[in-house]
């Protein structure tokens, strides 16, 4: 292959080198060639396997990067044993030819660069979102989020790992983070298999990691996997666990979890946190064995093995870690407050405070209802599905939600009404039997700041259904909020300005550690 990339690159474009391919960067256009090897996981020996790569490659690749992949294109050789894309001559091999994308936008080096904010990751959540929930799920499909199929996928790690892990980590470590894994299949079997049922099992990405997304400003997602569905298809948790995963590798466990509360939301699939750390730890030790065959591969360049070794002891310690306590601190944090009095706007300040995710009533409802959120939902007051028995049903439902969050070792914030003594004690007796801490933030306002909000609302899509015409008798039926202690009890003030009611509570409420 020497002489066919020398041939190729001849013109000084760059070269970057990968586990299973060579990409060749030119000023408008890359190209990418599959090696010549049989990893185990992946076979491209024959030209014929390579071919169908690259076809494969063009058409997955193109859901969530269109414009970027062009055509597959021969490599051809002639008659003085000169190589060339798409020249005239026998053909060789084959090729993806791909519109380059400027690195500037590539988010890795932007985050490098300290211009990666909260809003890209919000953005990306959403895409992602959405690009999992228009994928494919079918009976063969989920049976690859099977507990028995990952216990395989995790013992096959290991055992083509078992030669060379000890060069990353000690003999007690490896131990231990193979007992974890193992274990925790082995023990939540039943949690696997209700994603399955669920429908959280599709087709995905499989490689979601930051240098493979552009934002431009849309993100554009290049390079997923290929060349084995085994590792396309699975828990969609398991997909955005891999990019999470590489936020903290990176440094930004503040982005890992925002992206988390975001996806979350965007996705409806809160119950994600009951599996995502186990997949963190997953996708690490994926990423380290991949990285380590680079590292071990003697006809890589040498700055290029020691980068990758290097990348691969990082990449193991960060599994390790995946299975043990993490730094956040739980907490249940529920906000209500009467209809108008800015509950959601609050909750959303402390979200972003504490990089935690959002259970909200108003959206669980319309997931409930199988509406989309901002879809207006118009019952006879107190009936419907806004009668007793359905509210209580969704309160049922919202914490239970956070039940799984905050069983991850992390904060959570209900955003509600919570109206009755008896719907925030029932949040108050969840968190004492978990034994995380317990904060009401109840939000005040004056009657025509609420009474203003909610003829604004009315005016726009919104996800919650309130009117002003609601007001008097919600305001009547609001149960006042004697029954906590000052400890549990927060009043915010949202007729001031919000930036002052964050801070006022943000003097009560730990935030998240900065990732910087």
């Amino acid at each position: 292959m020497g002489t066919l990339l020398h041939d190729l690159s001849a013109s000084g474009m760059d070269m970057v080198e990968t586990h299973a391919s060579w990409v060749l960067l030119g000023e408008n256009t890359a190209w990418k060639l599959k090696k010549p090897v049989d990893l185990g996981f992946l076979d491209f020996t024959t030209p014929e396997q390579r071919k169908a790569a690259c076809d494969a490659e063009i058409a997955l690749n193109r859901r969530l990067a269109p414009a970027v992949y062009r055509r597959v294109v021969p490599v051809t050789v002639d008659a003085a044993g000169r190589h060339a894309f798409g020249g005239a001559g026998t053909v060789v091999d084959y090729a993806v030819e791909m519109a380059r994308l400027a690195d500037t936008r590539r988010a890795d080096l932007l985050l490098e660069r300290g211009e990666l904010g909260p809003e890209h990751i919000t953005t990306l959540a959403g895409t992602l979102a959405a690009f999992h929930e228009r994928m494919e799920t079918n009976e063969r499909i989920a049976s690859f989020g099977s507990p028995d199929r990952i216990l395989s996928n995790v013992r096959e790690n290991f055992s083509q790992t078992r030669s060379t892990l000890h060069r990353y980590l000690q003999p007690e470590q490896a131990d231990e983070l193979e007992a974890h894994q193992v274990g925790f299949v082995e023990d939540h079997r039943e949690l696997f298999v209700s994603r399955a049922i669920d429908g959280r099992v599709r087709d995905g990405h499989g490689d979601l990691r930051l240098e493979h997304i552009y934002l431009q400003p849309e993100p554009t997602i290049i390079d997923c996997i290929e060349f084995n569905e085994r590792f396309r298809y699975g828990d969609v948790c398991s997909d955005i666990a891999f990019l999470s995963m590489d936020l903290a590798r990176a440094g930004r466990v503040d982005f890992s979890e925002r992206l988390l509360a975001a996806y979350a939301t965007a996705a409806d699939d809160f119950d994600l946190y009951r599996l995502v750390d186990f997949y963190e730890g997953y996708r690490a030790f994926v990423r380290g064995k991949v990285t380590s065959l680079l590292a071990e591969d003697p006809a890589a360049a040498a700055e290029t093995r020691k980068r990758a070794g290097q990348l691969a002891r990082r990449h193991y310690l960060l599994a390790l870690a995946s299975g043990r306590d993490t730094i956040s601190r739980p907490l249940l944090l529920v906000v209500g407050g009467i209809i108008g009095s800015g509950k959601s706007t609050i909750a959303t300040g402390l979200g972003d405070t504490l990089t935690a995710p959002i259970v909200a009533t108003d959206r669980t409802r319309k997931h409930w209802l199988g509406v989309v959120p901002t879809a207006a939902v118009r019952e006879p007051e107190w009936s419907g599905a806004y009668s007793p028995k359905v509210t209580a049903r969704i309160y049922g439902e919202v914490l239970r939600r956070a039940a799984g969050v905050l069983g991850s070792g992390r904060p959570v914030i209900v955003d509600g009404s919570f109206r009755t003594r008896e719907q925030r004690g029932r949040a108050r007796l969840l968190a004492h039997q978990l034994g995380v801490p317990f904060l009401f933030v109840e939000c005040r306002a004056t009657p025509e700041d609420c009474r203003a909000r909610l003829r604004q609302r009315a005016e726009q899509a919104h996800v919650s259904d309130a009117r002003v015409e609601l007001f008097d008798e919600f305001v009547r039926r609001f149960e006042p909020v004697d029954e906590l202690g000052p400890e549990e009890h927060l009043v915010a003030n949202t007729s001031q300005a919000l930036p002052e009611t964050l801070r006022e509570l943000g003097s009560r409420i730990p935030a998240w550690p900065s990732g910087h």
